[in-house]
C-alpha cells in the first residue's frame, strides 16, 4: 500500500474517521453508563430511605437500631454513605443538642449539609452537595408525620465511586473501540485493495503494451471496469489508424511534390535566363522547405506509435562500426554497463538520434569520442541517459545556445544541411526527452541526452 495510492488515502480516511467516530461513541457510552449509575444509586437510596421510613412509623423513634441498615457501607467514617433521622417541629429541624434521633456509624463526627432547595409533592427533595471530607455525595431527604410528630430522614450515596467506575469504563471503552477501529479501517483498505485489483491489472497491461508485449488488453473484467479497458482498446486501434493514415498522406503528398519540382529545376538548368535562375533558387527553397515540413511530418506521426522497444547496445555497437570506417583516425570509446538496456522507442529513430550526434563528434574531434550510458529512476519511472563528448576545440557560451537552431553551421569548411540536429531535437522532444550541450572536460562539446527506457 503505498502513500498517495487510493488503498492508502482510504485507509487514512476510514482511521481518521474511525478514532473521531469511535472516541464520540466511548464519552457518549460513559455518559449513559453514568447516569445508569446515578440512576442505580437513586434506587438504592431511595429503597434505603423506605426502610428507614418503615422503621421510624413502626417503632418508637428513639430505638430505632443503628444497623437498620445492614450495608457496611454506612459503618465506615467518612465513606460518603450516611443516614440519619431528625425530629422536626413547628415544620422546623430542630438543631439542638441531642435533637438527631439517630444517625448511622459512618456519620459520627460529620454533619451533613442542609438542602436549599423545596419539597415536592412527595414530600422528598433531592441535592447533590460535598460532606465535610469534601466527597461528592447524593442527599435524599424525606419528611414524615404521625401521631402528631414530623421527622426528616435523610439517605446519602458517594458519587466519587460512580466516577471512579466511569472513567475506568471510559479508559476500557476507549481501548478496545481503538483495536476495533483499526480493524475496520485495515480491513477497508484491504477491500479496497482488493476492489482496486482490475484497475492495476489494466495498467499492468498498458505498461505491457508500451513495451510491446501485447498489442491490446484483454480479460475479464467487473462491469465497473470492463468499458475502461474497451474504451482503451478502442483507442489503441483509433490511434493505430490516423498513424497509418498519416504515413500514406505524407507519402502522397511526397510522391505530388516531387515530379512537379523536378520538372521545374530541370527546366531551369536548361534555360539560361534570369527568370529561370530565379526559379532554380525558389525551386531548391521549396524542395528544402517540403522535405523539412515533411520530416516533420514524420516525426509527428511516431509520436502516436507505442509498445516499440530497441536495444540500445545493439544499436550503438552497429553505430560504431560504420563511424570508425567513416573516420578512420577517430577513435570511439563506449562506457556501458553490462547489462542490457531498452530505450522505449522505434529502433530507427534512436539510430537517427544517436547518428547524427556521434557523427558531429567524430566530424569535430581531433582523435577520440566517448559515449557514457546510465540507466537510472525518476519517480519509479526508468530513464536512460547518453553522454556524447569528443576531444576537439569545442564551442564558446554563445555557440552553445546557437547549435540546435535549424540550419545553422558553426563551421562552413565542414560538410552538412545543419539541420541534423533539428531532426534530433524534434525525435526528443517527442519522446518527452531532453536535449542539452555543454563543455566537455576532454575539451569539445558534450552532449547530454534523456530518453525514456523500459524496466
Amino acid at each position: 500500500m503505498k502513500k498517495g495510492s487510493i488503498a492508502f488515502n482510504l485507509f487514512g480516511f476510514s482511521l481518521a474517521w474511525l478514532i473521531i467516530a469511535l472516541v464520540f461513541t466511548a464519552l457518549l457510552l460513559s455518559n449513559l453508563y453514568s447516569n445508569s449509575l446515578n440512576n442505580a444509586l437513586k434506587e438504592e437510596l431511595k429503597f434505603h430511605l423506605e426502610t428507614l421510613a418503615g422503621a421510624v412509623l413502626a417503632t418508637e423513634s428513639n430505638k430505632i437500631p443503628s444497623n437498620i441498615i445492614a450495608s457496611p457501607k454506612f459503618n465506615r467514617p467518612a465513606s460518603g454513605w450516611y443516614w440519619q433521622v431528625q425530629e422536626n417541629k413547628n415544620n422546623k429541624i430542630d438543631e439542638t443538642e441531642g435533637a438527631n434521633i439517630i444517625f448511622s456509624p459512618s456519620l459520627i463526627g460529620s454533619i451533613l449539609p442542609p438542602i436549599n432547595s423545596p419539597f415536592e409533592k412527595d414530600n422528598s427533595r433531592l441535592a447533590y452537595v460535598k460532606d465535610g471530607f469534601g466527597t461528592n455525595i447524593m442527599m435524599i431527604e424525606r419528611k414524615i408525620s404521625f401521631n402528631n410528630e414530623s421527622y426528616n430522614i435523610i439517605v446519602t450515596g458517594n458519587l466519587d465511586e460512580n466516577a471512579k467506575q466511569v472513567r475506568l469504563f471510559r479508559s476500557q471503552a476507549l481501548i478496545v473501540l481503538g483495536a476495533v477501529g483499526l480493524m475496520l479501517a485495515i480491513m477497508s483498505a484491504i477491500v479496497a485493495r482488493f476492489a482496486l485489483k482490475p484497475i492495476e491489472k489494466i495498467s499492468k497491461a498498458i505498461e505491457k503494451i508500451r513495451e510491446g508485449e501485447i498489442s491490446k488488453i484483454e480479460g475479464n473484467f467487473p462491469k465497473e471496469i470492463a468499458p475502461l479497458a474497451d474504451e482503451v482498446n478502442e483507442l489503441l486501434r483509433s490511434n493505430e489508424q490516423i498513424v497509418a493514415r498519416a504515413k500514406n498522406q505524407v507519402g502522397n503528398l511526397a510522391h505530388g511534390l516531387k515530379t512537379p519540382l523536378a520538372v521545374l529545376r530541370n527546366e531551369a538548368v536548361a534555360s539560361k535566363s534570369k527568370l529561370a535562375k530565379i526559379v532554380l533558387e525558389e525551386g531548391e527553397k521549396m524542395t528544402n522547405i517540403v522535405s523539412s515540413y515533411l520530416d516533420r511530418a514524420q516525426l509527428s506521426a511516431r509520436s502516436s506509435i507505442i509498445g516499440k522497444k530497441t536495444n540500445i547496445g545493439e544499436v550503438l555497437l552497429r553505430l560504431t562500426r560504420v563511424m570508425e570506417k567513416l573516420y578512420p583516425s577517430c577513435t570511439i570509446k563506449l562506457i556501458a554497463p553490462k547489462q542490457q538496456i531498452w530505450f522505449r522507442g522505434e529502433e530507427g529513430d534512436f539510430e537517427e538520434i544517436l547518428g547524427n550526434i556521434i557523427d558531429n563528434g567524430c566530424k569535430f574531434a581531433k582523435s577520440e569520442v566517448r559515449i557514457s550510458i546510465k540507466k537510472y529512476l525518476v519517480n519509479s519511472k526508468p530513464r536512460l541517459e547518453i553522454i556524447v563528448e569528443d576531444d576537439g576545440n569545442g564551442l564558446n557560451d554563445k555557440q552553445l545556445k546557437l547549435i540546435t537552431r535549424r540550419g545553422v553551421r558553426l563551421d562552413e569548411k565542414i560538410s552538412g544541411s545543419g539541420i541534423g540536429l533539428d531532426i534530433v531535437k524534434e525525435l526528443i522532444k517527442i519522446y518527452a526527452g531532453k536535449l542539452s550541450f555543454a563543455h566537455s572536460k576532454m575539451g569539445g562539446v558534450l552532449v547530454k541526452i534523456d530518453l525514456p527506457a523500459l524496466k
